[in-house]
């Protein structure tokens, strides 16, 4: 597992302050706890996405010795403003099903928490951490929202160059403190102790293993900022396919990793169980300023989009013929955008929460889809029912489902056969009004609908499976 922080800090106005590190300190007191905290060598975090975004869900204290496993509790350390659901020994900064002798404790996180919360919005997003300042800068609701969340155009949401941010990335760190002793695998034994642990360290699961970079597009003139996911020894004399994420409106603008903390969209398809199915390069582009809204009149980040996909499959070993788009909101419109305007440059779709002009759809009837929308997104729910429309009467078999978006991993997986049973080459998943959006929560079903669109994998393997 490597260990990385991507930046630290806050940068300028109107940016975010992005995941990076803390500084590690062992407040001592007694001579007693000096000599426990002295057996401490690190403390880092360790940070998860989820679909309403990253979060810090564990802390790895790294110690002098090998620590024995059973020698930790719940209550062998205590966490400022977290709940700890389990404790146990590891040999690397890492999580584990069951624990092991190994000079890490493993220090789990309830992700509920508030303060585990590390991508913030004000669209109802997953809130303030506890004790930390957001740095958002008014944050506007994505383009296609429903109502409740917003709208683009005529809704008083962004428009096309619109460059305020919509979200916060925030530092992740912990305090925490060796309440219980701890216990060497050799029998030596490290006292509890008052002094205070603070991170030093960051480890971003899935996120660190995509690289950054930058793309100067001579055609239209625009630069993108964009993350890349190279397969581990990736061997240029095969073919792999590429899939092309494009995120929402609230993350314009933020730190290039943006769409990697947002939710799941990008970095499911990296994980190491999506890539021992499906090797696959996945490409992420950060825009600075909207890119489309509810006019439909893109920006000319719209066209290097395309070109960006181009330059990547050049450069390294991709299959034209595998090339796959998704988005969520703004980037669910340029998918559908994108696939009429380029229709050789995608082998299939997967489109959330967006929608197009249905009297300009007519080419979609050719293309491999599956969709996905909330019957209570005002918007992308008639909207898509317009498209889908189009492409039955060009003659095209569009399968139909309505899923309850609080389903199960195996109602999903059963769904998610049922559609794919009927062979066609669109799929239309709509989910029941009113599952998309947890009890309590203040979040839209439209942006609910990409926090579990994405978390569904036979959707994603349907994708990958289909070639041009």
């Amino acid at each position: 597992m490597e260990r990385r922080t991507f930046i630290a800090g806050s940068v300028a106005a109107g940016s975010a302050a992005v995941v990076g590190a803390g500084t590690f300190s062992a407040v001592a007191a007694p001579d007693e706890e000096a000599s426990t905290a002295e057996h401490v060598r690190g403390v880092t975090a360790i940070t998860k996405v989820f679909g309403d975004g990253q979060k810090l869900i564990a802390v790895a204290v790294e110690y002098d010795r090998g620590i024995d496993n059973s020698s930790l509790s719940t209550s062998t350390f205590t966490v400022t403003d977290r709940t700890v659901t389990k404790v146990y020994a590891n040999t690397a900064a890492d999580l584990a099903a069951r624990g092991r002798d190994g000079r890490y404790v493993i220090v789990e996180l309830s992700p509920d928490d508030t303060a585990a919360a590390l991508w913030v919005t004000q669209q109802g997003g997953s809130g303030t951490p506890t004790g930390t300042p957001s740095t958002s800068a008014n944050p506007s609701p994505s383009p296609s929202s429903s109502s409740g969340s917003g709208g683009g155009a005529g809704g008083g949401g962004p428009k096309v160059g619109d460059s305020t941010p919509g979200g916060t990335i925030v530092a992740a760190k912990a305090s925490l403190v060796q309440k219980g002793t701890v216990t060497t695998s050799r029998g030596a034994r490290y006292p509890a102790t008052d002094a205070t642990l603070t991170t030093n360290a960051v480890v971003n699961l899935i996120v660190d293993d995509f690289e950054q970079f930058t793309f100067d597009d001579p055609a239209t003139g625009q630069t993108l900022r964009y993350n890349l996911f190279i397969p581990k020894g990736h061997d240029r004399r095969k073919r792999y396919p590429l899939v092309l994420f494009m995120h929402d409106a609230g993350v314009v603008n933020v730190a290039t990793e943006g769409p990697l903390v947002q939710g799941l969209g990008a970095v499911c398809w990296a994980g190491p169980e999506d890539q021992a199915r499906h090797e696959c390069f996945v490409l992420a582009p950060e825009y600075g300023s909207v890119v489309v809204d509810d006019t439909y009149v893109p920006s000319s980040l719209f066209d290097a989009t395309a070109n960006l996909v181009e330059a990547v499959t050049e450069k390294y070993a991709i299959d034209e013929n595998r090339r796959y788009t998704t988005g969520q909101s703004m980037g669910a419109m340029m998918s559908l955008g994108l696939n009429i305007k380029y229709p050789d440059l995608f082998a299939a779709a997967y489109i959330v929460a967006g929608q197009w002009p249905s009297d300009v759809a007519a080419p979609l009837a050719d293309k491999k889809l599956w969709i996905v929308v909330s019957q209570d997104d005002d918007k992308a729910f008639p909207g898509e029912n317009a498209i889908t429309q189009v492409i039955k009467d060009q003659g095209t078999e569009v399968a139909t489902g309505v899923w309850d978006g609080q389903s199960t991993d195996a109602q999903f997986a059963a769904d998610v056969r049922h559609l794919k049973a009927q062979k066609a080459p669109v799929n239309y998943a709509s989910f029941q009004t009113g599952t998309t959006v947890p009890a309590g929560s203040s979040t839209s079903a439209h942006m609910g609908t990409w926090r579990t669109a994405y978390s569904i994998p036979g959707i994603r393997d349907w994708i990958m499976r289909q070639s041009r």
